[in-house]
């Protein structure tokens, strides 16, 4: 295990080096007076649809007679980016007033085009040397209450206001010109004179705190007095549920140990209840000990990628606007922490007295990736479909299966070896009786599924607040930046299901239930359904998407995520309970 960890570090910190650094055409970001500064037109696409987005010529615009595509890194392929340079020049300190781009003649075609782009809130998004810009392509006059009535409106007359501080662009506005429209209202050729006017200004603000004002709308006073409300929200809930639990069970297996000690005194008297009833059967395997080892090793491994986004996070990687971090740090990080996935699954498997480690570590490897490849192949589909962005091209996936075959598989094998050569032993305090005893007969609200309703309910009750700018931010246009808070969520969500894992499995085995196993993982990882049923409220009470594609997109790769989750807290619900089961049960000297 030690090997893989600093594999693990090594290619981390060398990845973590690479990131911090925003590349730019220019290298410094440095100009001078006249020097052409980088501008790149990204995409266009529904306002409230974040992940329909299209390539921005795919609207009539006007098309520079040099169209350069930007070469993208794979983080910000992953995310759509498809930069290609803009019809605007915008060279260092040049100002500019009512500049033609260019005069164009609108077909029917291309003003039916910009109508349905105007209908659905279409905006338009820029980088200027690295720094976002966006805009809306025009508006729509509803004077009328029937649709028939209502008016469409082109933009044509763009304003950049541009600050810099000495030979460094440190910030950019655009604005639109309320007065120049072009009416797009009947389906007739038009005739349109694209303009710009570029305003150059003195800041004092450094160049090195440039990207602040997108951090600063999540920092806002009224924001972080909701966060800490959470934080709060979240410490009462765990305060009161671990205080609770920990007085009842203390208490219970205080009398418990009182009870079972005075009865080896007249054991022959009456007959033994309660969870030491059951000691010969507690640590018999549980079924299915192949895809139960392969759950294990894959929850383990999410749990340390979750981890390791933390630490980015926590030291400044991913600021707002570094494109495609988030996506790189998760494909690069996933791929090395295989090794975890593969060492934890075959040695666990191993202590099951399993034989056929190889079919075991194949399960592990595809466990996660299966569903999340067939998600992916959907949904690519979809995209191309539509001839969106977010239609990954044919060279991305080569590097994607790449990645998954030079490095995920090698490390997930290599992992399995070091596993099963690592030849430990299941740790069983009490030894367990060649025949399983009977389960007595248990009310409805002992079954599995009601247990698991009542697992997840608390764990999510302290993190559904933070939940809310989590998807605000990823499925729309906020930012979301205060990753210490997240953190501190984090670690009471996985106190909370460990917390409520261990007492379930207690009355588990007091009702003389000793299949905990699989009940134990089902209950910690339950609340990754509880987020997905906040999936189904959040589309559609308090959010605006729409359209096939933007639906399938939202809940198909949530699904994944919540699968994730689900992995993730199942194995620490599981390893809580583990270690609660083996400490009862070494209190107590069982026959």
């Amino acid at each position: 295990m030690g090997r893989f960890g600093a594999v693990v570090f090594i290619a981390l910190l060398i990845f973590l080096c690479g990131s911090v650094q925003v590349r730019s055409d220019a290298s410094d970001h440095r100009y001078k007076d006249g020097d052409p500064v980088p501008l790149y037109a990204n995409k266009v696409g529904p306002f409230h649809n974040p992940s329909e987005t299209y390539r921005y010529f795919d609207l009539p615009f006007c098309v520079p007679d040099d169209v350069k595509e930007k070469k993208e890194a794979l983080g910000e392929v992953l995310n759509g980016d498809r930069l290609v340079s803009a019809p605007y020049k915008l060279d260092f300190l040049q100002e500019k007033d009512a500049t033609s781009v260019c005069q164009k003649k609108l077909s029917k075609e291309g003003v039916a085009k910009f109508r349905a782009a105007v209908d659905k809130d279409y905006y338009f998004q820029m980088y200027y040397d690295d720094l976002p810009i966006w805009g809306f392509i025009g508006k729509v006059d509803k004077e009328g209450k029937e649709p028939s009535d209502f008016k469409y409106y082109l933009y044509k007359h763009i304003h950049f206001d541009i600050f810099y501080n000495k030979d460094r662009v440190v910030e950019i506005n655009v604005r639109t010109d309320p007065n120049a429209l072009v009416d797009l209202t009947e389906d007739k050729e038009v005739d349109v004179e694209f303009l710009y006017t570029v305003k150059w200004k003195e800041t004092t603000t450094p160049f090195e705190n440039r990207m602040d004002k997108y951090s600063q709308s999540s920092s806002l006073p009224h924001h972080l007095e909701i966060h800490w409300f959470s934080i709060i929200n979240s410490c009462v809930t765990v305060l009161l549920l671990t205080g609770f639990l920990a007085t009842i069970l203390m208490r219970v297996l205080k009398n418990d140990f009182v009870k079972y000690a005075h009865d080896e005194e007249s054991a022959e008297d009456q007959e033994e209840t309660g969870w030491k009833y059951i000691h010969g059967d507690v640590f018999r395997y549980p079924k299915h000990k192949s895809l139960f080892a392969a759950c294990l090793g894959s929850g383990t491994q999410l749990f340390t990628l979750t981890v390791f986004i933390f630490i980015l996070a926590l030291v400044g990687v991913f600021y707002p606007y570094n494109r495609g971090a988030l996506f790189t740090a998760l494909v690069v990080i996933y791929a090395l922490t295989s090794g975890i996935a593969g060492y934890i699954a075959t040695s666990f498997y191993c202590q099951l007295e399993g034989t056929n480690w190889v079919r075991n570590l194949l399960l592990t490897g595809c466990l996660f990736c299966g569903p999340l490849f067939l998600t992916f192949c959907f949904l690519n589909t979809v995209a191309i479909a539509y001839t969106a962005t977010a239609a990954l091209p044919f060279g991305t996936i080569v590097v994607i299966v790449l990645i998954w075959t030079l490095v995920t598989s090698p490390l997930l094998v290599l992992g399995g070896i070091a596993g099963k050569n690592s030849k430990a032993e299941f740790q069983a305090p009490v030894r367990t009786t060649k025949y399983p005893r009977e389960i007595p007969p248990l009310p409805w609200y002992r079954g599995t599924i009601p247990q698991m309703a009542m697992a997840g309910f608390l764990p999510f009750s302290a993190i559904y607040i933070e939940l809310y700018y989590i998807f605000a931010s990823v499925w729309g246009h906020r930012i979301y930046t205060i990753y210490s808070i997240l953190f501190l969520v984090f670690i009471i969500l996985l106190i909370v299901t460990a917390f409520i894992t261990v007492a379930l499995t207690y009355f588990q085995l007091a009702a003389e239930d000793h299949e905990w196993w699989w009940r134990s993982f089902l209950c910690g990882g339950s609340t990754g359904l509880f987020i997905y049923a906040y999936c189904l409220y959040y589309y559609y009470a308090r959010s605006d998407m729409s359209g096939f594609m933007q639906t399938s997109f939202f809940f198909g790769y949530m699904a994944c995520v919540c699968y994730g989750f689900f992995l993730m807290l199942g194995a620490i619900g599981f390893r809580a309970a583990l270690l609660f089961v083996r400490h009862i049960y070494r209190s107590i000297k069982c026959e």
